[in-house]
């Protein structure tokens, strides 16, 4: 049976290719000893008290159709939340609720790039590394993926305004993840009022993925849409959050899009056919959540302290940058794979090889040369595991 040659070069996704590279390795673990699992960007922080009672008290609608685009109340709590954080007056019909923003980021593509643009091929525009579903989505509209590196050497953002006025031309899209997953930079104000000028100046959009925007170190990360409305170019940007990680609400698969009215209503329009609406006890939930800040205080509160021991533990090792938002460290190695086998054979830690969320472009794939971390164990745990993994990886230092 054929299948769709679109398809047919994306590798396996990270998390198989990082159980076949350790199939085979026993893990360097006591007989009483768990292992450290630091792969999956799954917070293990407490979820809001609230869910419980919230979910039970409207546990009969899940004998309703819920509505597709976000009930009354939720479209408000979510309007509410982009004003108390963003000074941003955005109408319910600007607003639609997700399933988490993964769907978000994919159906988005499909309702809002064309099939061409200055009548070629268009362009979808990756930061590399990234978050994978970009790439998918580039695929299935049968777009150019383009991979940007996005370095050290680059402030870990992608250099859009480096590339050609002619690939500029053909760009329809440009994804955007800040605070970055997996490296944590965060685009300035300026940085991003830079690519919604060249977004105005060469016609593109800009998916703006700020799943990560409520963990950070000092500053709240600027919003894309708040800047593009102070601009006047707020149709130039959709964007993307959710309560996986702002309220540890990751099963929930609750998030939004938000952006002009016309971009909103395609991206309704093929949902009406396609997607798959949340539960209405869950939409119940998120309108809790994104009227309540004191959960979302207290689980900051608990990752800057955690920043404070990532800084002390490797402060000191070569190539470290603290982490300003998000909760992954993005270390420095010889070789990723290499540093993943050493982990977990002498100590069971389990982290990810940074080549597996990055692309090889001209030969080079920018994630090598790294591993990811995630921040989500207690402070105890990330203490103990970053001062084991010093010692494996960085003993020299």
């Amino acid at each position: 049976m054929a299948i769709p040659e679109r398809f047919s070069n994306l590798p396996d996704y990270a998390f198989p290719r990082l159980r076949s590279l350790l199939s085979g390795v026993e893990p360097g673990l006591q007989a009483d000893e768990a292992p450290t699992v630091l792969t999956i960007g799954e917070p293990r922080h407490p979820m809001p008290d609230f869910v419980a009672a919230v979910m039970a008290d409207h546990v009969h609608e899940f004998a309703k159709y819920p509505t597709n685009e976000g009930t009354p109340g939720l479209l408000k709590a979510i309007g509410t939340w982009l004003q108390r954080r963003y000074d941003l007056d955005v109408a319910p019909e600007r607003i639609m609720a997700l399933n988490g923003t993964r769907e978000g980021l994919f159906n988005a593509a499909l309702a809002l790039c064309p099939e061409r643009k200055n009548g070629q091929p268009p362009v979808v525009l990756v930061p590399n590394p990234f978050y994978q579903v970009y790439a998918v989505a580039a695929a299935s509209v049968q777009a150019q993926p383009v991979f940007v590196s996005a370095t050290p050497e680059t402030g870990n953002l992608p250099d859009y305004e480096s590339l050609s006025e002619d690939l500029l031309n053909r760009t329809a899209i440009a994804y955007l993840c800040s605070p970055a997953n997996p490296q944590g930079a965060i685009a300035s104000r300026d940085y991003l009022q830079r690519l919604i000028a060249l977004a105005e100046r060469h016609d593109f959009l800009i998916f703006a993925d700020e799943c990560y925007s409520e963990i950070y170190r000092d500053a709240p990360p600027p919003g894309a849409l708040a800047v593009a409305t102070e601009m006047g170019q707020a149709d130039r940007v959709v964007m993307f959050n959710s309560l996986s990680k702002r309220s540890n609400l990751p099963g929930l698969r609750s998030g939004f899009a938000a952006g002009s009215v016309e971009n909103i209503a395609q991206m309704r329009r093929l949902r009406s056919y396609a997607g798959a609406p949340l539960s209405l006890p869950a939409q119940r939930v998120s309108e809790a959540a994104w009227l309540d800040e004191d959960h979302v205080i207290a689980s900051r509160s608990m990752y800057q302290r955690k920043y404070q021991i990532a800084d002390r533990v490797l402060g000191n090792v070569p190539g470290y940058r603290p982490v300003d938002g998000g909760f992954f460290l993005w270390l420095p190695v010889e070789d990723g794979e290499e540093a993943a086998i050493r982990l977990w054979s002498r100590a069971g830690i389990q982290v990810l090889p940074g080549a597996y969320l990055s692309r090889e472009v001209d030969g080079v794939n920018p994630g090598r040369g790294f591993i990811r971390v995630a921040l989500v164990a207690d402070e105890a745990q990330t203490e103990e595991a970053l001062t084991r993994l010093r010692g494996i990886l960085y003993d020299d230092v």
